[in-house]
């Protein structure tokens, strides 16, 4: 008699927009995959380029969700979480590669506790393989004025990986390139937040995630490799104004108003130092995404009261609970001023030993 797989199967959710080559790389690798069961799912975000005939003739056995518009990252996520029919879902760039063993500690580390709804691998370059990707980098983390980072990437300084963040950990949120998602969790505080569009989407969704009382983690046994701009390339006026708008977005859904009364203020004269910082070392493409960014959110406000109307439906734990998750100081004054530039304080020089 054959053995019953005592494992739990997992869908890889994969957005696509676009990149036959890429996604071809991405899909190669996951054939390689030790851990089963595992279903891949491809969501074509209205590719128009021919992916979805690749794939049939390529990859007969991954199954596809054609949408006749793009919508975007979130979107995509979320039509294909909710096609999925597993218990665990995980969301995965097409411009990745993954290690053959890179599934097995992420489902043994969602399996370990119920209360896990996330898990996030070690994410390094794809082009750099020694070093941190930009996208999540070993687990990230939310400093006091609601500014993320991650351990391993501060800002655009980015970290060798040299195992200093090979100890699993409870982190603030798990990067969207790749996280493996508990999908009732998902579904209980609602899923990705489609009006982002792209960029952030799944801070604010762990962030809903830890109200809800459930727990992010890292697990750094798990290997991806990020390329990186695949869609939006890091210096597109686009993705710096998506970046800018969606953080203040996030802060006004989660943050409690007592604490948003001294917050947002705060978080105003930084963007307001962008635009003037930008525009003294002569980049005015990042004065003008800061600016775009601000002007962003005055008419999606009526959006963010509903969401903190859900929010407070899924509220289990008290606010200083998730206070207690997030890094005690400013990582702006941290880098900026201090010029530290790994989130333990100390200085490092990780982008060039």
């Amino acid at each position: 008699m054959q053995k019953k797989n005592s494992q739990a199967k997992v869908t890889l959710v994969i957005p696509h927009h676009g990149g036959t080559d890429v996604l071809r790389r991405c899909l190669a690798s996951i054939r390689r995959t030790r851990y089963r069961p595992f279903e891949v799912l491809v969501v074509d975000n209205a590719s128009g380029d021919g992916s979805a005939d690749m794939l049939a003739a390529e990859f007969p056995e991954v199954r596809i969700v054609s949408n006749r518009t793009n919508r975007g990252y979130a979107g995509g996520c979320n039509d294909g979480i909710r096609a999925a029919d597993t218990a665990w879902v995980l969301l995965l760039n097409n411009d990745t590669e993954v290690d053959p063993g890179w599934l097995g500690p992420l489902m043994a580390a969602g399996e370990a506790d119920d209360s896990i709804a996330a898990v996030q691998p070690k994410i390094l370059s794809l082009q750099s393989r020694e070093f941190f990707d930009y996208s999540g980098a070993a687990g990230g983390e939310m400093d006091v004025l609601g500014y993320p980072f991650a351990r391993g990437r501060i800002f655009d300084h980015l970290e060798r990986d040299k195992g200093q963040y090979n100890a699993p950990a409870d982190i603030f949120w798990a990067s969207g390139a790749a996280v493996l998602l508990r999908k009732s969790a998902a579904e209980t505080v609602g899923l990705l937040d489609e009006d982002f569009f792209a960029h952030m989407e799944e801070i604010d969704l762990d962030w809903r995630l830890h109200w809800a009382g459930f727990r992010v983690v890292s697990a750094p046994d798990s290997v991806v490799y990020h390329l990186g701009g695949g869609t939006l390339q890091q210096g597109s006026l686009r993705k710096m104004t998506l970046n800018h708008r969606n953080s203040l977005l996030m802060l006004l859904k989660n943050a409690s108003f007592e604490a948003l009364s001294f917050l947002f203020p705060a978080r105003l004269f930084l963007e307001l130092a962008t635009v003037a910082g930008a525009l003294a070392a002569g980049t005015p493409k990042r004065a003008a995404a800061a600016v775009l960014g601000m002007l962003g959110v005055i008419p999606r406000l009526p959006a963010v009261q509903r969401g903190r109307s859900r929010i407070r439906a899924v509220r289990r734990v008290p606010e200083s609970k998730v206070l207690h998750r997030l890094y005690r100081g400013s990582i702006v004054f941290q880098y900026f001023i201090r010029r530290r530039m790994r989130p333990d304080g100390s200085i490092g020089n990780g982008g060039s030993d």
